[in-house]
């Protein structure tokens, strides 16, 4: 009988596990466990959205250059050096697969995205885990993990589930201190919540090994549609083109995000509700004696005294109807991640905590 197995590594990985959606007995729950846009996508792309149905019959475009064009002017990036996929998940999938693979090494922190030690695997290159230092990325720890086998280094910045950024003086000096035949990879999913920040454009723009990722599942509200975005040096985007399916996105999603990246008083609109209502949610949890960091990003990682209390905390939130994170695979055991929602949501969620914390729950 034959023996049928996988590539080296594909059975190291753990699935990747979503946000919790659902209670059991529940019809109406309030989610703020995956940090998705309360206010939901613009009326713009909505109506993009809509308009779509009348050529669902006809192939996408290959090229994506509406789309790219449209990021090109909102952003002020090359549209020639934009590369678009299925989230930003596919793009750093294509950088694993085209820079990565047995026998060399992808180094991500302790606390980054899930993905980076999945795809790294999947391509079937060793993962390497550096620390953080008080739930940031340490430049210094990375730069002294870096051996002739690194290839890729993946950070966020701003960074899931801590919230946490480095400064750009930072960045560079790490995007400068890597050896030759490493990649820089910054994943700005976040990056449209920090005022006046570019995610690492301008750092693309001045280096050969520094690739910026971006999505628009976060403040542009389309996390069911799957879309996201990359920039990098020409000669890496030509890399990943050869590997990207030509229709690798539908036209509703190329039609949706181009309306959507282009609304930008509806962007500018979420941005400044979710910075009102963040700092807000800080403030209250402190005040609440709950410990967070200053958060860049549309969540909130609250602190507790010890995982028993995160998780106490966790299922009496559930009997009120409220879905947070628990982090605990992210090496956060103590923390629980809530997003910041509507004004509704934030106050009863920060309510209930108070309640709980009070005993009175």
């Amino acid at each position: 009988m034959a023996t049928i197995i996988p590539q080296p590594g594909i059975l190291d990985i753990a699935p990747y596990v979503g946000g919790q959606s659902r209670i059991d007995g529940m019809a109406e729950v309030v989610k703020l466990s995956s940090n998705e846009n309360p206010f939901g996508p613009s009326d713009k792309a909505r109506a993009a959205f809509a308009r779509t149905v009348h050529s669902l019959h006809r192939y996408p475009s290959t090229d994506h250059a509406d789309l790219r064009a449209a990021i090109s002017e909102v952003h002020g990036v090359d549209p020639a050096r934009v590369i678009c996929g299925v989230g930003s998940d596919e793009i750093i999938s294509f950088l694993c697969n085209a820079y990565a693979g047995p026998g060399t090494e992808v180094i991500h922190t302790e606390h980054g995205f899930s993905m980076y030690r999945i795809s790294a695997l999947a391509a079937g290159a060793t993962p390497v885990e550096v620390p953080e230092r008080d739930r940031v990325v340490d430049v210094d720890a990375i730069l002294a993990a870096c051996t002739d086998r690194t290839r890729l280094v993946f950070i966020a910045n701003p960074a899931n589930p801590t919230g946490t950024m480095i400064p750009a003086q930072d960045a560079a000096r790490l995007a400068d201190g890597l050896p030759d035949q490493a990649l820089l990879v910054l994943d700005g999913a976040y990056a449209e919540y920090v005022a006046d920040f570019d995610g690492g454009a301008r750092l693309v723009e001045t280096r050969e090994n520094v690739v910026m990722t971006r999505t628009f599942s976060k403040l542009y509200g389309l996390g069911g549609l799957r879309i996201g975005w990359g920039y990098g040096p020409a000669p890496v985007i030509d890399v990943l083109n050869r590997i990207r399916g030509p229709f690798n996105l539908s036209q509703t999603q190329l039609d949706t995000a181009e309306a959507a990246v282009r609304d930008t008083e509806y962007a500018a609109r979420c941005h400044s509700e979710n910075a009102r209502l963040r700092a807000w949610m800080v403030e209250a949890l402190n005040g609440l004696g709950v410990a967070t960091d200053a958060s860049h990003a549309n969540f909130v990682l609250a602190r507790f005294p010890d995982q028993t209390g995160a998780e106490a905390c966790d299922e009496y939130l559930k009997t009120q109807g409220l879905i947070v994170r628990k982090v605990a695979g992210y090496k956060l055991p103590n923390c629980l991640r809530i997003t910041v929602g509507d004004e509704p949501s934030c106050r009863r969620v920060v309510h209930a905590i108070g309640q709980f914390l009070s005993g009175a729950a």
